[in-house]
């Protein structure tokens, strides 16, 4: 049995990271999972939140949305709609990305299912992105100012 595993995010763009790691955990529509070398076959459907990578006392922590998880003979594959490291993160610009979302869906008193699932899901990713580079940031030492405290849905 190895003792990493393989792993790979990629979006639509392209590769966002690849690396061997000691541990991965994901945020998947049932909760979280933190997979192992020597874990068994595991598929899931990612949702938006964190990924967090560990190789020996290095963490990798990328800011996913959508999209799905495949684990199979020590290699996770994670087919994301978006991903972005938490050091490459712009937090003024999650924040009004975040803000416009939640202004359109309270200004749209109509909106179909699909649009209010678009805006929703728009919410969300943002809400991801700012925890995960905050939370990153703090612990690296770097001073975070923000306006608001309402991204902790």
């Amino acid at each position: 049995m190895s003792s990493q595993i393989q792993f790979k995010i990629v979006t639509p763009e392209g590769t966002v990271h690849e690396s061997s790691v000691d541990q991965a955990t994901l945020p998947v529509v049932s909760g979280q999972v933190t997979i192992l070398p020597g874990h068994r076959s595991y598929i899931a459907a990612l949702k938006a939140g964190e990924v967090v990578l560990k190789k020996g006392s290095e963490e990798t922590h990328i800011a996913t949305s959508g999209g799905f998880v495949e684990f199979n003979n020590n290699t996770l594959v994670v087919l994301a709609d978006t991903a972005e490291r938490a050091d490459a993160i712009d937090i003024a610009r999650a924040e009004a990305a975040r803000k416009r979302a939640e202004a359109l869906k309270k200004e749209k008193v109509s909106m179909s299912e699909l649009e209010y699932a678009k805006v929703a899901a728009s919410i969300e990713k943002e809400a991801a992105r700012i925890r995960v580079a905050r939370k990153h940031r703090t612990r690296h030492g770097a001073h975070i100012e923000h306006a608001d405290q309402s991204d902790s849905m």
